[in-house]
């Protein structure tokens, strides 16, 4: 089951800090973490600025339902309307959909970091539509519902992917710092040399001797 979710790296709860993320409704994720929002056919969004840990929570789940026997595919979104187009080349598009279909859970990670063509987000439109009501979708972004249009080109069509993904939906939202803008800052600390020391180019090497 995970081998097959294709998830880019093993997530799990165990390994996400709250406390760094005090918005995020922790009580709240580890009812999800049970997998009865997959028997209710619910949809979970994730929305935040890059770094806030959204990925990391999306796989955790996404693990958790592989644990429970459940059937779950992971892709960001880039990638799978890439793929959607290809197959409509190839004339498998109907094949592809049907496959997404079988899935218990979808997880579409970062949308909103590329804007789509009008093809591209009528492939994603279909992807959302087909699994209302049949299926779990778990969404990433860093864009506020307003801010969606920019992306699909289309107001209408951002409405009605926007009124078929919220309709039984958990929403949290990630509000704290960057994880990885953190870890940047404290790794630059840590190499940063002593203070108490002056640069190379200011030390005195003239020797002294004593009389």
């Amino acid at each position: 089951m995970v081998k097959s979710a294709r998830f880019p790296v093993i997530k799990t709860l165990d390994t996400f800090d709250f406390s760094l993320q005090p918005s995020i409704n922790e009580k709240l994720v580890r009812e999800l973490m049970t997998g009865e929002y997959l028997d209710r056919k619910e949809n979970i969004l994730l929305v935040g600025n890059s770094g806030t840990g959204k990925t990391h929570l999306a796989s955790s789940l996404g693990f958790a339902g592989c644990m429970q026997g459940r059937k779950v595919r992971f892709f960001t979104v880039k990638v799978l309307v890439t793929h959607l187009l290809e197959m409509t080349e190839q004339r498998q598009l109907e094949r592809t959909l049907r496959q997404l279909e079988r899935q218990d859970l979808l997880i579409l990670d970062e949308f909103g970091y590329v804007p789509f063509s009008k093809t591209a987000s009528e492939l994603l439109f279909e992807v959302v539509s087909r699994a209302y009501e049949r299926q779990s979708l778990i969404v990433t972004t860093n864009l506020p519902f307003d801010s969606w249009t920019e992306v699909l080109g289309c107001e209408r069509l951002t409405g009605a992917l926007l009124d078929r993904l919220t309709h039984r939906v958990h929403i949290m939202k990630a509000n704290g710092p960057s994880y990885r803008l953190r870890e940047s800052k404290r790794r630059l600390k840590q190499n940063r040399p002593d203070t108490d020391d002056p640069p190379d180019h200011e030390r005195d090497d003239r020797q002294v001797y004593p009389n």
